[in-house]
């Protein structure tokens, strides 16, 4: 059965799929002057208009900052009932604000939950300068992070947004750190809010984002609005297990932006779906050993990934293995041995196959230790 997996796979041949060919959506249906709409599992980009154009985004901003904050929370180096003051700086930010005073203390989860709902600059600036010590050491942070997302239209020069000259970035960067806040399930549990309390239920917050209460399926992510950027969002939405992320900036006002950002998210949801990658059903569990202190090794691959397709095609991703019928020994465990490769349309995925176990090769002091230690064990 294992040969015969093998020959099968082995003679499998990486037959491009066509590509995709779905409905292409007219510029004229998103009036915003910048725009990308993401496929967030796999990174893909569905459309764009003028994703790469430098602009201020406003509160956008704050994915930068949420996204330190939930790789802080996850490393353990912030912790929701942690205790936040705020200083004089945090305090006396303006636009969007809760109103802190200096002095006045919250819990991280409630500085967290005014930062997402009500686009709290105050709260930002607060949570900045616990993590870092400074929003300015904070804003470093920001700008390293970037980096390494591949960020290259961006350059922060503050945590919340505000209007500050040389403070740019692209709706493709957008996308890009939103994506991988949404790697954190978490920050759901706030940009889902509609309304909320804070000091004890004196303080009512009302989320920023209209679309929780008209697009099915909306998850987040988060608004903006300053007189430089204009009307700007993240807009994230799942609809039967599959996310969609669109970002428009410089939008006119509210009502272009929340339409625009549905827009987009209509468009992905009825063109594209996703397809899960799996480790086919005969995967041979083990591979013969020449040489070795065991004649076979076990194998294993890990699979956990998907693949974007045109929702109206039948097509599934097609596997193919390059798979050795047997390995010499020595083996470590671990030693790539192998590959899958799943193939849809003119897209490629491959992934390992790995060793379980170590093989040593056959000496002859191995076999007599091994056969006196089973003459003492009688």
């Amino acid at each position: 059965m294992k040969k015969a997996f093998l020959s099968l796979f082995l003679a499998l041949s990486l037959t491009c799929i066509p590509s995709l060919s779905v409905r292409a959506i007219d510029d004229s249906a998103v009036s915003a002057p910048s725009a990308v709409l993401m496929e967030p599992t796999t990174g893909k980009i569905l459309y764009e208009k003028n994703s790469r154009e430098q602009r201020p985004c406003a509160s956008i901003t704050k994915v930068m900052t949420l996204l330190l904050v939930f790789e802080a929370l996850d490393s353990g180096k912030l912790r929701l009932d942690d205790v936040i003051t705020a200083s004089a700086h945090a305090a006396s930010m303006g636009g969007s604000d809760i109103w802190l005073e200096e002095g006045e203390s919250m819990s991280a989860d409630d500085m967290i939950k005014a930062t997402v709902v009500a686009s709290a600059n105050d709260a930002a600036v607060a949570l900045a300068e616990h993590l870092s010590g400074s929003e300015d050491a904070f804003v470093e942070q920001m700008n390293r992070r970037a980096k390494e997302l591949g960020m290259a239209d961006t350059v922060f020069k503050n945590c919340n947004g505000l209007d500050e000259e040389g403070h740019i970035t692209s709706a493709y960067d957008v996308a890009l750190m939103s994506r991988e806040l949404m790697k954190y399930p978490k920050i759901y549990d706030y940009t889902s809010i509609w309304l909320d309390y804070l000091r004890n239920g004196k303080t009512q917050i009302v989320n920023t984002n209209k679309l929780l209460k008209t697009y099915n399926g909306i998850t987040g992510l988060k608004t903006g609005t300053t007189d430089d950027a204009g009307c700007c969002m993240a807009a994230s939405a799942c609809r039967d297990g599959m996310n969609m992320l669109s970002v428009v900036l410089g939008c006119d006002n509210g009502k272009q932006r929340f339409a625009d950002a549905a827009a987009l998210l209509d468009y992905g949801f009825a063109n594209f779906a996703i397809k899960e990658l799996k480790l086919p059903e005969d995967f041979p569990q083990s591979v013969a050993v020449n040489d070795g202190m065991t004649d076979s090794v076990p194998i294993s691959c890990t699979v956990n990934s998907s693949m974007l397709t045109d929702k109206s095609s039948a097509d599934e991703p097609v596997c193919s293995a390059d798979l050795p019928e047997s390995v010499e020994a020595p083996i470590e465990e671990g030693q790539v041995i192998g590959s899958l490769t799943y193939t849809l349309g003119n897209e490629q995925k491959r992934f390992d196959v790995t060793a379980d176990e170590a093989v040593a090769k056959t000496s002859f002091g191995l076999i007599f230790g091994r056969l006196f230690h089973s003459l003492i064990a009688l």
